[in-house]
């Protein structure tokens, strides 16, 4: 099976720095895009950053210019390096891979089980 875990999440205070960490393992042919969603209290689940097998990258508008997602390929392929937290930044973050499982498909979105974000005075 393919696994997918998130870390890093934890408290910060207003203007914090966090960094997440997203680690895939398993067998699969290619994954073709790796992004980064949260879902605040009440709320719909929401893409704050993506990027693809091309180095594609999207951000929320309400992410842009504070959030970086990076991938190295390494042990925890993916990172989303959030700068300048707000109180609205508070939310549970889970990594997404869109998964290709063999060289002519299927093609699954694998999750994790996600980590809390809270951003507090």
């Amino acid at each position: 099976q393919v696994h997918v875990v998130e870390s890093g999440g934890g408290l910060v205070q207003p203007g914090g720095s966090l960094t997440l960490s997203c680690e895939v393992s398993g067998s699969f042919f290619d994954i073709i895009v790796m992004g980064w969603y949260r879902q605040a209290p009440g709320k719909e689940r929401e893409l704050v950053a993506s990027i693809n097998r091309g180095g594609s990258i999207n951000y929320a508008d309400s992410v842009k210019g504070r959030f970086t997602i990076a991938r190295d390929y390494a042990k925890s392929p993916v990172y989303l390096r959030m700068n300048i937290l707000k109180p609205e930044d508070t939310a549970v973050y889970y990594c997404n891979a869109r998964i290709m499982l063999g060289q002519s498909g299927p093609v699954n979105d694998s999750w994790g089980r996600g980590t809390q974000v809270t951003v507090s005075s």
